[in-house]
């Protein structure tokens, strides 16, 4: 069996929808599963509403209407009559988001997010599947939540293994087309739980694990694995083959191609995986797997904004010592800051990290109780893998330079 998924650029409109069926029928669909993510903008707008719903009740009601309104004139684009019953399952699915809003009790921010966000995946899915059985290709819609399972670390929960084993071997049915909902998984009590953002490539990988699938395609708007973001770096240039090993480092970087927890599984059952164009999908795109190396051998550039640096000193002047460095991390993990770059000497410790819970003001009131605080926050930070010459001085060009690290395939730099 092969998995696909397609991203929310893929299907971000009517003829996006179309295309994603024209895919479908230029490469086959038997015995495949398409894990789908939510259309264009759609997590940004629910993200909206989420703010909304906490910091401005003013503006909730337009705000969801906005997401109605994107998702009705796909509708309309994609079915002549208005009876037909998908506009009744889609305002379903929306008369189930108000009700969760309307009577939601909690005041947890990322309960409510898990909660509202995956609405987008569900309301995606739903027209797509309609779509495609009006047009011939029929095709079983399938709740992924019934399937993942994970515990309540909500926004980025991880996976019950055993659990959603076993519930994809018992309950999931191989022979047919299926489709479902990337990002999504549900915790013990059914409430909706969400992998991280851009986590639909970690779900095609969960399904792709526990299916032994043949392989994984991840459908995207460029031609595959590129050794830069086109939207940051001039001239990106298309890698052909790379090992799970260099997909996990470039991943682990914050290369947006391919989700950081994507890969593991896949590379545990070297489950090939391909990137390819869904606007080209007859391209060889690039490959992912086992011994592949990188080729063309060249230079990979990535970029991070909007992150924080923070440099400690003690405050007597001593040492940082290991039992320093330990503390700093637990507090690091205690408000969930991911860590990026870290380098120290012998009297001062600096990392780079994402602040992605919005707990910077309380994690550094805590440690400028017993060290000397310099923080920047909104700085880049800039990651080549395989660097020359050329490539240092292309990416250190006019830039304010707060940190540097070299080691021997990896260049760090943050800056202003």
């Amino acid at each position: 069996m092969r998995v696909f998924k397609f991203g929310g650029a893929s299907v971000k409109n009517a003829e996006g929808i179309k295309n994603l069926a024209t895919v479908l029928e230029q490469v086959g669909y038997e015995q495949t599963l398409v894990i789908v993510s939510a259309m264009g903008k759609i997590t940004n707008a629910l993200e909206l509403v989420i703010k909304n719903y906490f910091d401005n009740k003013t503006e909730l009601k337009s705000s969801i209407q906005e997401v109605k309104k994107y998702h009705n004139e796909i509708l309309l684009d994609l079915f002549e009559h208005t009876q037909h019953p998908v506009f009744k399952k889609v305002a379903s699915i929306f008369d189930d988001l108000d009700y969760f809003l309307n009577r939601n009790k909690s005041p947890d921010y990322n309960f409510v997010y898990d909660q509202v966000i995956g609405f987008g995946e569900l309301t995606s899915t739903t027209i797509i599947s309609e779509y495609l059985n009006d047009i011939g290709v029929k095709n079983n819609w399938i709740d992924v939540r019934e399937f993942i399972k994970t515990d309540d670390y909500y926004r980025s929960a991880n996976v019950d293994w055993e659990q959603t084993q076993n519930n994809i071997k018992t309950n999931f049915d191989t022979k047919v087309l299926n489709i479902t909902q990337g990002f999504l998984g549900s915790d013990a009590n059914n409430f909706t739980t969400t992998l991280g953002r851009e986590g639909s490539d970690y779900t095609a990988a969960i399904f792709a694990y526990c299916i032994n699938a043949e392989n994984v395609t991840i459908w995207k708007d460029v031609p595959g694995v590129l050794n830069a973001d086109p939207r940051y770096f001039e001239n990106a240039q298309l890698l052909n083959s790379i090992s799970y090993r260099e997909a996990i480092e470039l991943a682990f970087y914050g290369a947006s191609v391919i989700h950081p927890k994507t890969l593991q599984p896949l590379q545990q059952k070297e489950i090939p995986l391909f990137v390819k164009s869904f606007l080209n999908p007859k391209d060889a795109g690039t490959r992912v797997g086992k011994g592949l190396g990188i080729e063309p051998n060249i230079p990979c550039y990535i970029v991070k904004k909007n992150q924080v640096l923070i440099s400690l000193s003690s405050l007597d002047f001593s040492y940082i010592l290991e039992e320093n460095i330990s503390e700093i991390f637990k507090l690091l993990h205690l408000y969930k800051m991911k860590v990026d770059v870290i380098q120290n000497s012998a009297i001062s410790f600096s990392v780079c990290f994402d602040n992605t819970y919005n707990n910077l003001d309380r994690l550094l009131q805590h440690l400028k109780a017993k060290f000397k605080v310099t923080s920047y926050e909104n700085v880049s930070l800039y990651t080549v893998r395989h660097y020359d010459k050329q490539a240092i001085s292309s990416i250190e060009k006019d830039k304010e330079l707060l940190l540097k690290q070299l080691t021997q395939e990896t260049l760090q730099i943050v800056t202003k």
